[in-house]
C-alpha cells in the first residue's frame, strides 16, 4: 500500500502572507516611517521584490527592511485585518506608523 509523504514540500491550500516591518524614507535625509507590508507571495524573496516595488511606487525613496515573517492566521485588529484580507486578494498593503 502506498502512501504520501509528510513533508515540507506540500502544497499549501492557502497562499502564503507575508508580513514584513521596516522603516520607509520618503526625502533624502527626512526620518524613517514605520511600516509594515502584507502581502502574498510564494517565497521571502518574491516578497521583499514586491514590498520594495509597492513602496517606490508609493513615494517612497528607500527603505530599510527589518523582519519577514508569514501569517499562520488572520488578525483580528485593524488595519492588520483590512490588510490581510487585501493581501489574500492580491494586493500589497502598507501600513504606516506616524
Amino acid at each position: 500500500m502506498a502512501s504520501s509523504a509528510d513533508n515540507d514540500n506540500n502544497t499549501l491550500d492557502e497562499p502564503m502572507v507575508f508580513i514584513i516591518i521596516g522603516k520607509a524614507y520618503e526625502r533624502e535625509g527626512a526620518d524613517g516611517i514605520d511600516i509594515h507590508v502584507m502581502l502574498s507571495a510564494p517565497d521571502d524573496d518574491t516578497a521583499v521584490r514586491e514590498a520594495l516595488n509597492a513602496l517606490s511606487e508609493e513615494g517612497f525613496l528607500e527603505a530599510d527592511l527589518d523582519q519577514i515573517g508569514t501569517l499562520n492566521d488572520a488578525p483580528e485588529d485593524e488595519p492588520h485585518a483590512s490588510a490581510y484580507k487585501g493581501a489574500l486578494e492580491g494586493e500589497v498593503a502598507i501600513i504606516r506608523f506616524a
